[in-house]
């Protein structure tokens, strides 16, 4: 649902000449595929069809939101270990076909699934982006937006490291067009309290559970965020967006990948931007990243 519903955003915006879904299930791809083009008179022209490994052959980017569901009574490192696995025939495949490609992981728990194929492939982290916190990001600006009476658009906030439970929304930093948050709140009679910002911390981190029990899993957001993302990549904006790469020092944490505000454009991501954070943000982050380093290290690979 994640790699159709980010296919048809695409469609829809018009940022893609050419779509090709690869499946295991080929019905399925085949399925998807057709539903999509049937959208195209009411978008942009493109090309949607199922494929193969070899009609990747030069792909700009190629999104992977493959793997395998968690069993029950799975322990998370399992789960990580046949999730590498998968990874492991997938992208030796693309790379075989597309060694030119820009990597877009969008398969959960996807800061260390983005960690495990740049590994694997051995590319420049900058070529190897997961979707990240881009998803919480949108989240946080939405909610902040609803209490301000304000366009999301003109919320400036981020959610930095791991797309998960230690995630890390950065209060500090935000603003509401160039005005600092708390400021803007008082002038539009919208206080920031502590419970308004509880409010919306557990909105951010809860909203994929609610979702979950809703309706089984989360597609429509996180579909939006990838093609943003291949937007970003596609019209070599240079945008500023929160998405995970391979960082090589984060607070004193080596070699994890996590998300930060960072460029993103042709060449994939070319700068990493440090906010400014209250103490208190500075110490939960490093937290994130010693628990994603922790989580990757029994992995072997």
């Amino acid at each position: 649902m994640v790699g159709a519903t980010a296919a048809f955003a695409l469609v829809m915006q018009g940022e893609a000449s050419e779509i090709v879904l690869v499946d295991v299930d080929r019905a399925r791809a085949r399925a998807e595929a057709e539903d999509i083009a049937h959208a195209i008179p009411f978008a942009s022209p493109a090309i949607v069809r199922a494929g193969e490994y070899a009609d990747l052959d030069g792909a700009g980017v190629v999104i992977l939101s493959c793997g395998v569901s968690q069993k029950p009574g799975e322990t998370r490192l399992a789960l990580l270990e046949r999730n590498a696995d998968v990874f492991r025939q997938v992208v030796g495949q693309v790379m075989a076909v597309s060694p030119g490609a820009i990597l877009l992981v969008a398969s959960n728990p996807v800061d260390l699934m983005t960690q495990i194929t740049t590994r694997l492939t051995g590319l420049p982290p900058g070529r190897v982006i997961g979707s990240g916190t881009i998803l919480d990001t949108a989240r946080f600006r939405w909610l902040v937006g609803r209490h301000l009476g304000i366009s999301p658009g003109s919320v400036h906030g981020y959610v930095l490291g791991e797309h998960g439970d230690s995630e890390v929304l950065a209060w500090s930093s935000a603003r509401a067009g160039s005005v600092p948050l708390e400021s803007f709140a008082a002038q539009v009679s919208a206080p920031l309290t502590e419970d308004v910002r509880q409010r919306i911390d557990a909105g951010v981190r809860g909203a994929a559970y609610t979702i979950i029990e809703g309706k089984g899993a989360t597609w429509y957001g996180i579909g939006g965020g990838l093609a943003r993302i291949v937007a970003a990549i596609a019209g070599d904006e240079q945008a500023v967006l929160s998405v995970s790469v391979v960082e090589p020092d984060v607070l004193g944490v080596p070699d994890v990948a996590l998300s930060l505000p960072r460029t993103v454009g042709r060449e994939g991501v070319t700068a990493t931007l440090w906010p400014e954070l209250s103490e208190g943000e500075e110490a939960a982050l490093r937290r994130s990243a010693q628990i994603l380093h922790d989580r990757l290290a029994p992995l072997s690979l």
